[in-house]
């Protein structure tokens, strides 16, 4: 029964970040469609409704996907006092958790970017701002690969 729950706790984190990182490439395929017009490396477009709202929710379930990671995940990196001296399992189970922290991190950061460069309030000229939501949207594609391997590899090491 534990390893058919641990199957779907794995399915449903790489669903959950799969669906965050289609739903930031078209969060930037909405951007691209609103007008703007364009000077060098100056750009002034109108903010997207569809864009903002779709960045929001790529960045919910980063987050949902990232939360049940961890806590699902269990602390067994945590018991480690030398990692050197740890198990391979173990030493595989942290850095994939440093991975996971590092990339959420940054694709959090660009969908959060993306989405605040659509707010309604915000009609922007400035430097051009491209791809934060596409490039946000990859990282979620890699979080939900180092998320699953991080699952895997701690709940392993907590089995009896």
């Amino acid at each position: 029964m534990a390893k058919l729950f641990g199957i779907f706790v794995c399915l449903l984190i790489v669903a959950l970040d799969s669906i965050a990182g289609i739903l930031g490439i078209k969060a930037e395929a909405a951007q691209n469609q609103e007008k703007h017009l364009r000077l060098w490396l100056f750009e002034c477009k109108e903010p997207s409704h569809d864009a903002f709202v779709l960045g929001v929710a790529a960045a919910c379930l980063l987050a949902i996907a990232h939360v049940l990671a961890n806590l699902l995940g269990g602390c067994s990196v945590c018991a480690t006092d030398d990692i050197k001296k740890a198990s391979p399992s173990r030493q595989l189970s942290m850095a994939c958790l440093v991975f996971t922290w590092i990339i959420m991190a940054i694709g959090m950061g660009l969908l959060v970017i993306g989405t605040m460069a659509n707010n309604k309030s915000r009609a922007s000229c400035g430097f051009s701002h491209h791809h934060f939501f596409s490039i946000g949207g990859i990282l979620c594609f890699i979080h939900a690969i180092f998320a699953a391997a991080y699952y895997s590899t701690a709940s392993m090491l907590l089995a009896p």
